[in-house]
């Protein structure tokens, strides 16, 4: 790795050397950390920090953690409060200029502490940032950025392909949670993530809220993680997809377009309902309905919050978004020839009604 000092120029035109905070959030995480935490020790210059937040372990996670990174900063929560209350906690200790939240199942690869840097030298103007995510050992793609479409379902991009070898600093519509970086002052400024949310979708929720602020957000290609990525996960994960993505919805999409895009959103939510009872999940759709009853209230206030700070079209915003449902984890359906072109006729005349109502 290179011993180069990155530096940061302020907007006054002075220069301080970028520093980072890495922030992992540890729950029952042991055998993870114990992979993961020395590679990014591995990363770190004089003047960076690692920051774990455990949240209530009960596997010898913090024991793991003093072992393996004795230096690391260990914040102990004394219950689990989920991911994005625990990110938020990690970069409220904080101290670098450069925050980067790492899952504690995504190592870094050689190289990743300068690369990660490198967007802040360079004059793309990006506030936050993901690395290459890649799975099976640095094989394949987890995710090449999060895709999102215009119903808020989103999903990784590229998961399953073959790790290209060319890829190229571009802009991504939402960057992965699994390894994002954000200037430490553009997340102070917009709040963090929404800690009700306690998993799945703050990330989404982050990097739309950033789109609509007209900040920008990208992938920088040459900082890779290898992460040990599963779609599986708890009983309660449908729950937490299903009442985050409508929490983002509520909260970040103007309303010419949520008004446009009405329709399709019931008739999602019509075709969900079978799906999910098929599948097993539909207590679970149930739940999150009732959640977002619950929310309702603070969810608009938040969004009157949101949207006072929009600094895009409507249009601009809503060009992020996609009408195809590319998911592999998505049903054979949705992904059909007719369905995927129905979506997008749908979406061309959203787009072409929004370009006359908010250019």
């Amino acid at each position: 790795m290179s011993n180069a000092i990155i530096k940061e120029t302020e907007p006054n035109g002075d220069t301080r050397v970028a520093t980072i905070s890495i922030v992992v959030v540890a729950f029952n995480s042991r055998t993870e950390v114990e992979r993961t935490l020395p590679a990014a020790v591995a990363e770190l210059r004089p003047g960076d920090e690692l920051i774990v937040v455990d949240n209530a372990s009960d596997d010898g996670t913090p024991g793991t953690v003093a072992d393996v990174a004795p230096d690391a900063r260990l914040l102990q929560m004394d219950r689990n409060v989920g991911f994005a209350a625990a990110v938020n906690a990690g970069a409220r200790a904080a101290t670098g200029n450069l925050l980067i939240f790492l899952n504690p199942d995504a190592r870094p690869l050689p190289g990743f502490g300068e690369a990660i840097r490198r967007p802040l030298l360079r004059k793309e103007g990006w506030s936050a940032w993901m690395g290459l995510v890649a799975c099976d050992h640095g094989r394949f793609v987890n995710s090449l950025g999060n895709a999102v479409h215009f119903t808020g379902i989103a999903w990784a991009g590229g998961h399953g392909q073959p790790l290209p070898a060319d890829l190229e600093p571009d802009e991504v519509t939402a960057a992965s949670g699994a390894c994002l970086a954000v200037r430490a002052p553009v997340w102070r400024e917009v709040g963090g993530f929404p800690e009700d949310f306690f998993l799945y979708h703050e990330d989404i929720d982050l990097s739309l809220r950033l789109r609509l602020a007209g900040l920008r957000v990208g992938i920088e290609p040459a900082a890779a993680v290898d992460h040990d990525y599963e779609f599986g996960s708890s009983h309660h994960k449908w729950r937490w997809l299903e009442r985050n993505r409508w929490a983002v919805l509520i909260r970040v999409y103007p309303a010419p377009l949520l008004a446009l895009i009405a329709p399709a959103l019931v008739l999602t939510e019509l075709a969900l309902i079978p799906v999910a009872i098929a599948g097993g999940w539909g207590r679970q759709k149930l739940a999150a309905a009732g959640d977002l009853i619950r929310w309702l209230p603070r969810l608009l206030a938040e969004r009157r919050d949101i949207q006072s700070r929009r600094k895009i079209s409507t249009v601009a915003f809503a060009r992020w978004l996609t009408p195809d449902l590319d998911s592999p984890f998505i049903g054979n359906f949705a992904r059909s020839a007719p369905i995927r072109g129905g979506l997008r006729a749908y979406w061309k005349a959203v787009l072409f009604v929004l370009n006359r109502l908010d250019p």
